[in-house]
């Protein structure tokens, strides 16, 4: 499964964002163009649950995302002197 960002738009300064899987873009685009002009819910990576209707929004953009892994980061230790 892949992950992507979906980012809904009411204007320049105000937007939601969700990330759903699937198993392609295509499928994600599908999705997207599918809940067009109707009301649709989700909890977003908070946990805040949100019903949306799309058709009052803007623009919609959808990109995949690539999470990075925090478990494999290397920590440098802090300097002692």
């Amino acid at each position: 499964m892949k992950e992507f960002k979906v980012t809904y738009f009411f204007d320049e300064n105000h937007y939601i964002r969700r990330f759903i899987h699937m198993e392609s873009f295509e499928s994600a685009e599908e999705l997207i163009r599918s809940e067009r002009d109707q009301y649709i819910s989700f909890r977003d990576s908070r946990g805040i649950y949100h019903e949306l209707n799309t058709q009052v929004v803007r623009v919609v953009q959808l990109s995949e995302y690539f999470r990075d892994d925090k478990n494999n980061s290397t920590v440098t230790p802090p300097n002692r002197h």
